[in-house]
């Protein structure tokens, strides 16, 4: 059915028939008999915590991403505090990152005492825009953390260009772009370290947990320290080498990530070229379908990457509509569409406002996305069926609100 055949019919939210019967959610985990025959086998097994599996996982995943090492942890938010604290961030630096981000990959820059300076994003992709970070680089400088906002990799040369010109270390937030390629070299291969996200919602999903990779052995050393207290040796180690001698050499966390978790992560990586083309088969039949919605605009792809699909955020043109985005978002909820909103700017949330005197009209480009955007449903374990019923509610809705 073409988008434009619902329009005539009434909305759910208007005591209409909704276009699905029960919910899809925008995001959904995807777990199957393997998987959990992997992670019972750990559950019956000596090691719970941090063993054998763990290290598994990250050389598996290491070598997916054609990085030297990877190191894991209890989830993205912690990998991206051990990045900030690998890179030396501390109280009286600043860290240039995206306000167009979940709020973890500011927060990871407070929690270091340094200070996350925002700059604005580019127009077409919503990633930082490389001609406003010289703009806001100070002596204070430190790091730069850019964001591979729903999937689609940063201007990661040009950043990395900037950062090498002057001494930065550049962090990438890659917790939407595992499988992501810029410039045919895979994400995760490119920055001095990259974080990843396993979060149900994402490409591979370890219940939760995080990954940090990078090519500098000083580094993975510190991460692996900095995820055990601080401890120069693990529990496995001092058992394998029969001593129970240990030093704490830094300030740490428990940011361990289990067996248990690692075992679900070994077997869900094997499914993430599947679970990557998946993605991009719906995102381009939504981008397909959306060219016949004028005020549906589908997202930016620029030529020189491979996206991961991560999100796939619709922008609203409001001037072709006589609803918000609220109402589009209420009407399309109605219609059992599980449409979500990313992000609020981070620099709208009451405690950036608050501490650092934030005000709308700061970031303008994020801004004036984030009042129009609109995630639709995206998960590998989508139907064909289910991919269509999203393309009927927006076509349904945008079309009964246009103008």
């Amino acid at each position: 059915m073409s988008t434009t055949s619902v329009t005539s019919q009434a909305l759910a939210i208007d005591g209409g028939s909704p276009v699905r019967e029960k919910l899809l959610p925008y995001g959904r985990q995807s777990v199957d008999e393997a998987d959990i025959q992997a992670v019972v086998k750990v559950l019956r097994s000596d090691w719970l915590t941090t063993g054998p599996k763990v290290a598994e996982f990250e050389g598996a995943f290491a070598a997916r991403v054609d990085a030297a090492h990877a190191v894991s942890f209890t989830s993205g938010t912690a990998a991206l505090h051990a990045a900030t604290f690998a890179a030396g961030l501390k109280a009286g630096d600043e860290a240039l990152t995206s306000p167009m981000t979940f709020a973890a990959t500011a927060n990871c820059v407070l929690y270091q005492g340094a200070t996350p300076v925002f700059v604005d994003v580019s127009a077409d992709t919503l990633n930082l825009d490389p001609e406003l970070i010289t703009k806001k680089i100070s002596p204070k400088t430190r790091a730069i953390l850019p964001v591979d906002y729903a999937g689609h990799p940063a201007d990661l040369s040009a950043i990395i260009e900037i950062a090498q010109g002057r001494g930065l270390i550049v962090i990438e937030d890659a917790c939407h772009a595992l499988g992501a390629e810029y410039r045919k070299k895979r994400v995760g291969s490119i920055a001095d370290m990259t974080v990843f996200s396993f979060h149900p919602v994402k490409h591979i999903t370890t219940g939760e947990g995080g990954m940090v990779v990078t090519d500098n052995p000083q580094f993975a050393e510190t991460l692996r320290r900095f995820r055990n207290h601080g401890i120069s040796s693990d529990a496995r180690q001092r058992q394998t080498t029969g001593q129970w001698h240990y030093e704490m050499v830094l300030l740490g966390f428990n940011y361990r990530l289990p067996d248990v978790a690692s075992a679900l992560g070994i077997e869900q990586l094997k499914k993430l070229d599947a679970n990557l083309m998946r993605r991009r088969e719906i995102a381009a039949r939504y981008t397909a379908a959306f060219r016949e919605v004028p005020a549906a605009i589908p997202p930016a792809l620029r030529r020189e990457v491979e996206p991961a699909w991560h999100l796939y955020p619709i922008r609203l043109d409001l001037a072709k509509l006589t609803a918000d985005r609220a109402q589009i978002f209420r009407a399309l909820r109605a219609e059992n569409i599980g449409v979500n909103v990313h992000y609020i700017p981070v620099h709208f949330h009451p405690y950036y406002r608050d501490r650092f005197g934030y005000k709308p009209g700061d970031f303008p480009v994020a801004e004036d996305a984030y009042a129009r955007l609109l995630s639709l449903p995206m998960f590998h374990a989508m139907t064909d069926r289910d991919t269509e019923d999203v393309i009927r509610a927006v076509g349904k809705v945008v079309g009964h609100y246009g103008r």
